[in-house]
């Protein structure tokens, strides 16, 4: 078993830890660009990138947004744009 699959075996987003894009699909009402210019915007999660190719997303921030999308804010001192 892979460890992406372990963590989300549940059906459910862990609250604590980071994710990414793959991990938090499912349980977005939204697309892939339409989250990228919310997350540029400001009114979604900031990516954090790890590497060039590995972008990942705060679990904590992604509840958050989940419980209040339209009056989300994203905390200017948390992640870096991608």
């Amino acid at each position: 078993m892979k460890m992406d699959e372990f963590a989300h075996s549940e059906g459910t987003l862990p609250t604590i830890g980071l994710s990414t894009w793959r991990q938090i699909a499912p349980y977005l009402p939204i697309g892939r660009e339409t989250w990228r210019k919310l997350c540029i915007a400001g009114k979604a999660p900031k990516p954090i990138r790890l590497s060039e190719k590995c972008t990942v997303y705060s679990n904590i921030e992604v509840h958050r947004w989940l419980h209040d999308p339209l009056g989300y804010r994203a905390d200017p001192d948390l992640g870096e744009a991608a």
